[in-house]
């Protein structure tokens, strides 16, 4: 592709990121955090955090440093501050989750710098981590105005990461005793609500909905929406983030609980999933490639699940059990709807930059396979199906409370999240390649976690 850039450490968030979701699955098949523990217990903030920074995060920034460019047909600003950054967030990663090792009481957890908990000093290297990646993102789609509507969600999404990450650095300070300030201290008492919905539904949601208007039209040869229920949906979820967060804060500030900015921003979200909802139906239905790739028929999976999300929300909330169930709500809306796409395009974007890598440079001058010839989807379709099956279960489990037979669910992920993995391996291998076509004369075998030629 004519003016596509390999960012060359993109692999690298990509591996990272699958090993912590493989840590935090099997960390809850241990029982180690919920279900097997309280959902607030610090032993489940660090799997949440595996989760929420380890997996979904490393793999954003790992998407966004490779399709940002695509999709405002600009390079990236600095390709040489995707690796700080990685380290950054890796380093800082490591010094949080041991910070709730310790608030857990767990030997080996007690480590401090200076007399101060590792938690505040993991907290300010994601923080600076993040900071890098707004930084390297936000000069690349500044200089790209005006913004199309996938990008415009993109930058909607990096404001709500800025909302979870200070958020999140007043909750070490807190928890850690570096502060005792009673506004921090209310903030950390009343705020983990506005944390969660700014992550999971501001950073990660608004963000997969703005790649995935370009990807999944990319991907299906479908036409980019940019119509009045697309821009609804980025004004109605912005909105929704904007009355929750700011709304939220405010009401704390002054000594209130923030009950109903959430229940006016879950009003607003609820609209906003709705708009998105119908487009991706439309681009379903609109696309050339009728017969479709394995990973658009999971993203379709996935977003069925972000649906039983949204009505599961609104079940529990009308019913009055949203506390008792709210981590059940969360497992499937992190596994099944923003882990299952990722996943599953995680299957394509790694055969696409692979084939971009080895073939791109000698298209038209060789016998170049296709993208698809880099894959084997019948076998990698068992082990999408028994994760997607393994999460409803899971979800299932927890909403009867027999957290044993989630977290067999959870064990059941691992082993197919694990297989998924491989099958990425083998893909950047060539492993499913037939020989003949396997490599062009002066091409090496691509590297496993990052890539060593450009295309311009």
């Amino acid at each position: 592709m004519t003016g596509v850039t390999l960012s060359r450490w993109t692999m690298s968030y990509f591996a990272l990121a699958i090993l912590c979701l493989l840590g935090a699955q099997g960390l809850i098949a241990l029982g180690f955090g919920y279900p097997g523990a309280d959902i607030a217990a610090p032993q489940t903030l660090l799997v949440v955090h595996l989760v929420a920074v380890g997996w979904l995060s490393l793999l954003m920034c790992g998407a966004l440093l490779q399709f940002v460019p695509v999709l405002i047909a600009r390079p990236l600003h600095s390709d040489g501050l995707s690796l700080p950054t990685l380290v950054c967030l890796a380093a800082g990663l490591v010094l949080l989750l041991c910070g709730f090792l310790h608030l857990a009481g767990w030997p080996g957890g007690d480590w401090v710098l200076a007399g101060v908990s590792l938690l505040p000093w993991g907290g300010g290297l994601l923080a600076l981590g993040f900071a890098l990646m707004f930084y390297n993102l936000g000069r690349t789609l500044w200089a790209a105005r005006p913004l199309g509507l996938p990008a415009r969600f993109v930058t909607a999404g990096l404001a709500s990461l800025a909302a979870t990450v200070a958020l999140g650095v007043i909750f070490t300070l807190v928890l850690s005793g570096a502060s005792g300030s009673p506004l921090p201290a209310r903030m950390t008492a009343l705020g983990l609500p506005l944390h969660v919905v700014a992550g999971l539904g501001g950073w990660l949601t608004l963000t997969a909905m703005g790649v995935s208007y370009r990807l999944l039209a990319m991907f299906m040869l479908a036409p980019e929406l940019d119509g009045p229920t697309s821009r609804g949906a980025l004004w109605l979820g912005a909105a929704a983030l904007a009355v929750t967060v700011l709304g939220g804060l405010t009401v704390i500030a002054l000594g209130r609980g923030p009950g109903w900015a959430l229940l006016a921003g879950g009003v607003l979200g609820l609209a906003a999933l709705a708009l998105y909802g119908r487009d991706m139906l439309r681009v379903y239905r609109a696309r050339k490639r009728r017969l479709i790739e394995l990973n658009s028929r999971m993203a379709a999976v996935a977003l069925a699940h972000l649906a039983a999300a949204t009505l599961l929300a609104v079940l529990l909330t009308a019913s009055g059990t949203l506390g008792h169930h709210v981590g059940a709500l969360v497992f499937l809306a992190a596994f099944g709807w923003l882990s299952g796409l990722g996943l599953a395009k995680l299957y394509k974007i790694v055969a696409f930059l692979t084939w971009l890598e080895c073939y791109g440079p000698v298209l038209g001058k060789v016998d170049a396979p296709r993208v698809q010839d880099l894959v084997a989807e019948p076998r990698a379709r068992r082990w999408f199906l028994l994760y997607f099956g393994a999460v409803d279960i899971a979800v299932l489990a927890l909403l009867a409370d027999v957290p044993m037979l989630a977290r067999m669910a959870a064990a059941a992920m691992l082993v197919a999240t694990g297989a998924i993995a491989a099958e990425l391996a083998r893909i950047r291998r060539l492993a499913d390649v037939r020989r003949v076509a396997a490599l062009p004369d002066g091409t090496r075998r691509p590297r496993l976690l990052f890539s060593m030629v450009k295309q311009h």
